[in-house]
């Protein structure tokens, strides 16, 4: 889940400074944010960038640098319109259409791809858009709620098994058969009545998973798996996500420098396992030389890990959703901005 954005907002977002690091952002740089939000990280990258137009770094580019900005949420890109910002292009788009928005743009190599995974904190936070199990609402979770179908429409005409697998592969969740059993339960009996509300959802799952579990887990609210879980699957965000990561060396120029935070394991497994592919950590293990024991690979690297970080102490105890938070950076192989975070 990202952090907070936005200025009306009380929360910063999560690993600011340590993004604006990893970027190394220069005069003239072409940048993506795609995972606009309401526009925290990318307004700090607009800031880092006009200054150093303003104290004569050296460019790269005869061009002024400027900020493509994508996100799936139509409520995000009105937010982000209201900026004025000439530097700024907002897009409404979902970040698997990334090469799409950059050809549409004109634009060919980018300096910088930022990604922020996962629900905003404004979705989260308002109970009209179904994504919360602590504020009542409908039971929604689209990301973009002008396309495609709900959390409820999804339940109502799920069988036990499909929802069983979605808790299971998205949620993790251990009572996924029982869940899944007593959703299926609620439909039949209620019929089209049936999970009007978020709330209606959490407190069914809460009775299952009590019942079950021998002791509650601290800290963390028995919906919180199956919530997670359902929001991944009709949003498709593990499939956008495996897309965005195909895409992202072919888009990036030589030393771009790819960001990308994660607040779920599963979403940090594929990008850790995708970073270790490109920069030839994996899957290298049984093709080596039988001379010098160097490892033969079957494509060109692409990519080369700079490391990963954890937010501080101090952004945790000042911004608590930011707990979760991994930041993964790699670098397009072949340029002169590589180096290490």
């Amino acid at each position: 889940m990202r952090g907070s954005h936005g200025g009306e907002l009380s929360h910063q977002p999560v690993l600011l400074g340590e993004v604006l690091e990893a970027m190394r952002l220069w005069a003239g740089a072409v940048v993506v944010d795609a995972t606009f939000g309401r526009g925290g990280h990318t307004r700090a990258i607009l800031q880092q960038l006009q200054a150093k137009e303003a104290d004569g770094s050296p460019r790269e580019r005869s061009t002024p640098s400027r900020v493509i900005a994508l996100d799936r949420d139509p409520q995000a890109i009105a937010y982000g319109r209201s900026w004025q910002e000439p530097q700024l292009q907002l897009v409404h788009a979902s970040f698997d259409q990334l090469e799409q928005v950059l050809q549409a743009q004109g634009v060919g190599g980018i300096d910088a791809l930022l990604m922020d995974l996962g629900v905003s904190s404004p979705q989260l936070d308002d109970p009209a858009r179904g994504f919360s199990f602590r504020h009542d609402g409908p039971l929604d979770m689209r990301m973009d709620p002008t396309q495609g179908i709900s959390v409820r429409e999804w339940l109502l005409g799920a069988s036990e098994s499909q929802i069983t697998e979605a808790l299971e592969v998205y949620g993790e969740e251990r009572f996924a058969v029982q869940i899944a059993a007593a959703i299926v339960a609620r439909c039949r009996d209620a019929g089209g009545a049936a999970l009007q509300s978020t709330g209606e959802l959490a407190s069914l799952v809460a009775g299952v998973v009590r019942r079950r579990q021998k002791r509650p887990e601290m800290g963390k609210d028995p919906a919180t798996r199956t919530f997670q879980a359902l929001r991944i699957l009709i949003n498709q965000e593990f499939a956008q996500l495996e897309s965005i990561l195909s895409q992202a060396p072919r888009v990036l120029a030589p030393g771009g420098r790819l960001v990308i935070i994660s607040f779920h394991s599963l979403e940090d497994r594929m990008v850790k396992q995708f970073i270790a592919r490109e920069s030839g950590r994996s899957g290298t293990e049984d093709r080596r030389d039988p001379v010098t024991g160097a490892a033969l690979f079957d494509r060109e690297l692409r990519l080369r890990d700079a490391g990963r970080v954890l937010p501080s102490a101090a952004e945790i105890a000042s911004n608590p959703r930011s707990r979760s938070a991994v930041m993964r950076v790699a670098v397009r192989v072949g340029g002169a901005s590589e180096g290490s975070v």
